[in-house]
């Protein structure tokens, strides 16, 4: 009698979709942070530095999905106050909380489900399934739930919410597995393309016009491509002759540092993105 037998995605797979389902069993009002075939509506923080590529894809995809897509943006928040701006800054990564904060309270949701994995930075690391987020949208890490094997505690009081992250034990290398034999499309900048790049914090940035070159600073045009994608003013560019999703994948699995080690967000401290989670940052 053969035995019926999970290989290593499939299980991923299995563990992720069994995790919303917990969600659509247990939340009133739950939102997606990233576009996917759920029932659910689809948010989006928009800082007004995105990739075009991004926006482009994001706007697309929502449509083909036929999904509910809401978008906020943080210029908006700026506007009416939400989001206040500190004297000199220009990255709005900072302004991003406050932004999905009014969005989280303005429709009520109780549950966003996000795409984030522990394998991404040590902050992420200590994150759970199902992570708790207090009346004011802020986490503490030692303040969350023992999640027994399969068993997660969704109460919530008025006012509280939950960050859901179904791929927390996925790699990078699972993930581009996942999307090859899906066959899944993903923002062409995953893939290599000439781009003028600046050096800058020990690391190369796409050109733009919101923080352009300075004087001394070197230029070139680069064949590059992002690992992970934040702002473009912000998001580090890998020199990467990775053209298929074959090469991404043997590309991924000799690296030495994650992803996340290309923000230039992530590089301010050794705290930088637990002290933004703990302030209510997705």
């Amino acid at each position: 009698m053969s035995g019926y037998h999970l290989d290593h995605l499939a299980h991923l797979e299995t563990e992720a979709i069994h995790i919303m389902r917990e969600v659509a069993g247990e939340f009133e009002r739950p939102a997606l942070f990233h576009p996917s075939d759920m029932p659910f509506p689809l948010l989006n923080v928009d800082t007004g530095h995105h990739f075009p590529e991004l926006n482009e894809f994001r706007d697309r995809r929502a449509a083909q999905l036929g999904a509910r897509l809401i978008v906020r943006r943080v210029e908006e928040a700026i506007a009416r106050g939400i989001a206040v701006p500190a004297n000199g800054e220009i990255s709005r990564n900072r302004l991003q909380i406050p932004t999905l904060l009014a969005a989280i309270e303005e429709y009520r949701f109780d549950c966003c489900i996000g795409g984030a994995r522990r394998d991404e930075e040590k902050a992420r690391a200590k994150e759970r399934f199902f992570s708790f987020r207090d009346g004011f949208g802020q986490w503490d890490p030692k303040n969350q739930r023992p999640e027994i094997w399969n068993l997660y505690n969704a109460r919530l009081n008025p006012g509280e919410n939950m960050r859901v992250f179904p791929l927390s034990n996925w790699t990078e290398v699972d993930v581009w597995e996942y999307i090859r034999r899906e066959r899944l499309e993903v923002p062409p900048i995953y893939f290599s393309h000439g781009r003028q790049c600046v050096r800058r914090g020990g690391q190369w940035l796409p050109v733009n016009g919101l923080a352009p070159p300075k004087p001394g600073e070197e230029v070139r045009e680069l064949v590059v491509r992002v690992r992970t994608i934040g702002d473009i003013i912000s998001t580090g560019m890998i020199e990467s002759p990775a053209s298929s999703i074959d090469d991404i994948i043997a590309e991924v699995a000799a690296a030495r540092v994650t992803e996340r080690g290309a923000r230039a967000d992530d590089r301010a401290s050794e705290a930088a993105m637990e002290d933004r989670k703990k302030a209510g940052y997705f």
